[in-house]
């Protein structure tokens, strides 16, 4: 150790910094030998400063073989061996000239203990290198939060990458960080086009908008939310701050797909929302079943009203709406009508033509019926050849000028035989109106005895019953 003319220590004051810095600090000369061995030092490698000052042992406190420390690395101006003994974790100080840094792993201490140390040159007066001073800063904790973040990382990249369920995930600039398989596959874009970008919009949309775990890193609100997904949201029952959508995608697939989707927050340890996952269902083939469900049950519900061979309501919906139309009749003093009509020598028909085309005869009077009639009135096949007419809101005058109008146009048709020969057929029309005390059976009632009355009276003619 250089000393003065009173053999006294030359830098009395840099022993009394050293000594008291609370880093584990040290440092040697040329020959690399120990001159400053702080009392940080001492604690953490558990070597007496006596033990090593003087000595080239100081490798002994870190590790177990031999090997240069980055002190002696400096003092020997060797820039190859900081890299090869290193291996990318050094680099040069920021804040001393001359100066390195790095992070590294001490197998020696206290059962092997991460480490950032800094390593400066010691220069004489007249800037000469004189040795090197080194500092450590135990980094382990720090190292290990970093390791299990990388592990659990790479366990949510695993669990990401390897599901089945379409997945990707934001993190908090709306980058995207995963983007698994099945995302590819149900997308149709590969994960090199969106990784580390912030264009995820451009699998699901035409121009740039959020998509929905853009809103949660955002932590918008439910009127967001509403604005981009109008009615096809709702939040999650599972997780707080999700939202869950169906939507229609139509550039999936060749004819578009519908999708399910969950948009989750990502958050740290103090709650803070650091990302966002999303997770997509194809569900096409459930949305197609329950379409099919509900035509089905349509076809049902109108199989079940009308009839078959005609395509008017049933008896048993006739009598449904007849009660309804009576009551309300009653109920609000409004007008009701009915027409009871029955074709005219309808067996003469069957018996000299055939049922098929006595089928064809009874097809063409509901065409006509149809015709007919106002949006509001409704007709049904009652039986065999017979047809009722409800029109709600119609005096019994304009029933009988839509009975006629029934009568006329279902008397002019010419129904062609298969020889090529034609027949006509007629129809008989009763008419009559509610009046107050009618039930359904009694305003039926009336209605057919004007219709037989008809019958009667020649055929193919409409004959109106005074309510």
């Amino acid at each position: 150790m250089p000393t003065s003319e009173n053999d006294e220590p030359a830098i009395p004051l840099g022993n009394a910094i050293l000594a008291c810095n609370p880093l584990p600090t040290f440092a040697i000369d040329l020959a690399h030998r120990v001159v400053h061995w702080n009392r940080a030092c001492e604690q953490l490698t558990g070597i007496d400063a006596r033990d090593i000052l003087g000595t080239p042992k100081h490798w002994q406190a870190f590790y177990r073989k031999p090997r240069p420390l980055l002190a002696d690395l400096l003092v020997d101006r060797d820039h190859a061996a900081i890299e090869r003994y290193y291996e990318g974790e050094c680099r040069p100080s920021r804040f001393v000239s001359g100066g390195y840094e790095a992070e590294s792993f001490l197998p020696a201490v206290g059962g092997g203990r991460w480490f950032y140390f800094t390593v400066a040159p010691l220069l004489d007066a007249e800037g000469k290198l004189i040795g090197a001073v080194e500092t450590l800063q135990d980094v382990t904790v720090r190292r290990r939060a970093e390791s299990a973040q990388r592990a659990n990382e790479a366990l949510l990249a695993q669990i990401v990458d390897g599901s089945s369920v379409p997945t990707f995930v934001l993190d908090r600039n709306h980058r995207v960080t995963h983007w698994n398989r099945a995302c590819e596959v149900l997308t149709g874009m590969s994960a090199a086009e969106v990784l580390g970008t912030d264009r995820q919009w451009k699998a699901f949309y035409a121009s740039p908008r959020p998509v929905m775990a853009d809103l949660i890193v955002d932590r918008a609100g439910e009127s967001t939310v509403q604005l981009y997904y109008n009615d096809k949201y709702r939040k999650s029952a599972l997780i707080e701050g999700a939202f869950e959508a169906e939507d229609f995608f139509p550039a999936f697939g060749e004819t578009g797909r519908w999708v399910y989707f969950t948009a989750a927050p990502l958050r740290d340890p103090h709650g803070a929302v650091i990302g966002a996952i999303e997770t997509l269902q194809d569900i096409t083939e459930a949305k197609r079943s329950e379409e099919m469900l509900r035509e089905s049950e349509r076809q049902y519900r109108h199989l079940s009203q009308t009839d078959c061979l005609t395509g008017l309501y049933n008896s048993r919906q006739f009598f449904e709406h007849a009660r309804r139309e009576i009551e309300r009749a009653t109920r609000y003093r409004r007008q009701l009508a009915l027409l009871a009509l029955d074709a005219d020598d309808f067996k003469r028909i069957n018996d000299s033509y055939g049922h098929l085309e006595g089928d064809r005869v009874l097809q063409r009077l509901a065409a006509a019926i149809r015709d007919c009639l106002r949006r509001t009135d409704s007709a049904y096949r009652y039986g065999g050849e017979e047809f009722m007419v409800l029109l709600p809101e119609s005096s019994l005058e304009a029933a009988a000028q839509a009975a006629e109008r029934i009568r006329a146009s279902f008397a002019s048709m010419a129904h062609r035989l298969p020889d090529g020969g034609t027949f006509h057929a007629s129809v008989s029309i009763g008419v009559t109106c509610h009046a107050i005390g009618d039930s359904a059976d009694s305003l039926i009632k009336r209605a057919d005895l004007a219709m037989y009355r008809g019958k009667r009276r020649g055929k193919n003619c409409v004959v109106v019953a005074e309510g």
